[in-house]
């Protein structure tokens, strides 16, 4: 059996999270979805630490959907620590957030993400970004 692909979703909205758990359920992408609520939780995920230590049972993930605004560690903060650690830095970051600022795409993409993505609002749009994240990053992209 194939092990689905782990997710690290960094996200604090509760609507976020069920809609984009249901975006992927509703393209019928199997994946394993962990979500970080806030950026130190999401670097504590990312480097194994305290309850996330033993790997077999929490493997790094294969990708981080990672949006910028969160509690007590922004978002871009989160990525220049993924990108300055050897053991994190070619992790596959997706800046997934509601900020269609210049000011942040400049900086998540100087930082280091591998692609900036704005949140779509439709349900049914979601789903469709879904679906293009697991056949690009997930099947296509050669790590």
């Amino acid at each position: 059996m194939i092990t689905p692909p782990r997710i690290l979703l960094v996200e604090d909205d509760e609507n976020d999270v069920f809609f984009f758990k249901r975006a992927f359920e509703s393209a019928g992408i199997p994946i394993n979805l962990e979500v970080a609520t806030d950026g130190r939780r999401a670097l504590a995920i990312l480097r194994g630490e305290a309850v996330y230590a033993r790997r077999d049972i929490h493997p790094m993930p294969s990708l981080v959907l990672l949006d910028l605004k969160i509690p007590y560690m922004p978002g871009l903060e989160v990525l220049r620590q993924i990108r300055a650690s050897k053991e994190m830095a070619k992790v596959i970051v997706i800046i997934l957030t509601s900020s269609a600022m210049e000011s942040d795409l400049k900086a998540a993409y100087e930082l280091g993400a591998n692609s900036y993505l704005v949140k779509p609002s439709l349900q049914e749009d979601r789903k469709e970004l879904a679906k293009l994240i697991a056949r690009y990053w997930l099947e296509k992209n050669q790590v």
